[in-house]
């Protein structure tokens, strides 16, 4: 079917040309083709002039719905930009009437759909999140998993990996320490530092320095471990590696190995079990029991831990005398069951005020000093912590360390205050890895713009803005602890966000987005229940992952606040 031809001199037409007038025209009234329909989507995406007539006539149309309908309503949203089925044209005329029922069918849900200035459907329901599906699938590079670091002492200019993180090809040098790497062919390596060796393939490293051992299982048989002066290749065992300057110590624990030359050339010799060779200048350095293992560095690992942990305890315990805290919820201390309590010891409203209600299935699981501390899993669509703190506040930071197991939803939330209103902040991930921070700056203003997403004109929750960082997490990254903080300073007119301790984004604050009086009331941890008040609708943005330790401040903290929270509880592998 052609696009509608009928004149378009409507108000707003200015700098809008007479074919983008036509299309917005024929596609409010549904008459447009499949070929109008995708040039007006681009239109829309790049001319904000063509934006705003849409909406005229958008609007326009409504009202003449309504009229045929014999139908009014108080609040009338813009019709979505949506192209004709073939085989079912709807006429102008002879269509509005069905067409309006349907329309103010779809108004109430469109309502508490609408959400933080994105598109509508991103949180509504589990079916949004399985179309995911249809796009590319994910991809990660990596040969080897670092299993668990510990005592480690990163060598200068080296990259520096925590335990979780994937170990692409290239080098792993420390000057201290210990470290477990798994290769994705099966084979365990546990090498003790001062190393340094070069990750080659699933199968495969090269070892300049540093003792190992090897633990091959059958279905990694052929792992092969080069030095300088040999190619030491599995045949189904456990050996291990003493490399420096001199030469190669190698010795075979169990099973069999076979030693060829550096160059990769036919076998040179065979060793079994007990056996062992020097391949190098001057006397072969002692092997037998001194070999590194998992034992071992388990055992270190449980005592860093413990006392890491010791530390952070005490720190704590002091942190929450602060003044400048509102509520602090030190959750790896343990000691709760479904309250969590507001630890802030700050003048004020009453504490408990503060405390948290763990509500669905939010559990507590290990935290990020293991099995003595404890964190808070969101992992089922209607876990959450609610709270409320009242009050108002002429700065806000927020601050929380956090393991992320997968962003499932388009907003994975951090911090929540309920409804979205004047003054309110929202703390969360957004589903390509960027931390964002919001506050809302006017929740009655009208606010409309073109949703890629959801080609087609939605509603924002009010005038606010979204203060994003660069990615700060892809898949590479599932399973780590970060530590987390945003500060909002109304006063320096700056939105500062940091992870590790370190700043990642610093914005200034534009004049008609300042918000000089912060507040927070019914707020969530780890969900966003209330997304409009009274509705018993509610947008996913449960965090697939778990949180620990979060912390909301009154005052902004400084860089240097931020990096003494951070050093104070970084665990053991940090």
């Amino acid at each position: 079917m052609a696009d509608s031809t009928r004149p378009a001199d409507s108000p707003g037409a200015a700098g809008v040309s007479a074919e983008v007038r036509r299309r917005c025209l024929a596609a409010a009234d549904g008459t447009i083709s499949d070929e109008g329909f995708a040039a007006l989507q681009d239109a829309l995406r790049h001319d904000p002039a063509a934006v705003e007539y849409y909406l005229r006539a958008s609007r326009m149309t409504h009202v003449l719905e309504e009229i045929a309908a014999e139908r009014a309503t108080d609040a009338v949203s813009p019709a979505p930009l949506t192209k004709t089925v073939a085989g079912s044209p709807r006429r102008r005329v002879a269509g509005w009437a069905a067409l309006a029922g349907a329309t103010l069918l779809a108004i109430p849900l469109a309502f508490f759909l609408w959400h933080d200035g994105e598109p509508a459907g991103e949180g509504a329901g589990i079916a949004a999140a399985a179309s995911a599906g249809d796009g590319p699938e994910e991809t990660v590079v990596g040969h080897a998993t670092l299993r668990r670091a510990v005592d480690v002492v990163w060598a200068k200019g080296a990259p520096s990996y925590r335990g979780g993180a994937l170990l692409p090809a290239g080098p792993v040098a420390f000057d201290a320490g210990l470290v477990e790497i798994d290769f994705f062919c099966g084979a365990t390596v546990v090498v003790e530092g001062p190393a340094a060796l070069t990750i080659d393939s699933d199968w495969a490293a090269r070892v300049m320095r540093g003792r190992l051992r090897a633990d091959v299982p059958p279905a990694a048989r052929g792992f092969t471990v080069r030095t300088a002066e040999t190619e030491v290749l599995d045949l189904g065992t456990a050996f291990a590696l003493d490399v420096s300057p001199d030469g190669t110590f190698a010795e075979v624990l169990d099973g069999e190995v076979e030693l060829r030359s550096s160059s990769g050339e036919a076998a040179e010799t065979r060793l079994t079990t007990g056996q062992s060779r020097w391949l190098g200048e001057g006397t072969a350095p002692a092997g037998g029991g001194s070999w590194p293992g998992a034992a071992d560095l388990e055992a270190k690992r449980v005592s860093e831990t413990r006392r890491r942990f010791g530390e952070w305890k005490a720190a704590a315990a002091q942190r929450a005398g602060d003044a400048g805290l509102l509520a602090y919820y030190p959750i790896a201390a343990g000691g709760f069951d479904r309250v969590l309590p507001n630890e802030a010891a700050a003048d004020g409203p009453p504490a408990a005020a503060g405390d948290g209600a763990l509500v669905g299935m939010v559990a507590a699981v290990d935290g990020r000093f293991g099995a003595e501390s404890a964190g808070l899993s969101f992992e089922r669509p209607g876990s959450r912590v609610r709270t409320v703190l009242d009050g108002e506040f002429p700065a806000l930071s927020l601050s929380c360390w956090v393991r992320i197991d997968g962003l499932d939803r388009r907003y994975n939330a951090l911090f929540m205050a309920d409804g979205y209103e004047n003054g309110e902040p929202h703390w969360q991930i957004r589903d390509d890895g960027r931390l964002m921070f919001s506050v809302m700056v006017d929740d009655s203003a009208v606010v409309e713009h073109f949703s890629e997403l959801e080609g087609r004109v939605v509603r924002d929750a009010g005038l606010h803005r979204i203060y994003l960082t660069p990615p700060i997490w892809d898949l590479s990254k599932s399973g780590r602890w970060f530590h987390l903080a945003s500060v909002y300073d109304p006063a320096a007119g700056r939105v500062r966000q940091y992870v590790d301790g370190e700043l990642v984004a610093d914005e200034t604050i534009q004049e008609k987005f300042l918000v000089e009086s912060l507040r927070i009331g019914p707020a969530e941890i780890g969900n966003w229940g209330q997304p409009f008040r009274q509705s018993p609708a509610f947008a996913l943005r449960n965090l697939n992952g778990v949180i620990d330790e979060l912390a909301v401040y009154r005052s902004p903290l400084s860089g240097d606040d931020v990096r003494r929270l951070y050093d104070a509880g970084k665990p053991s592998d940090h």
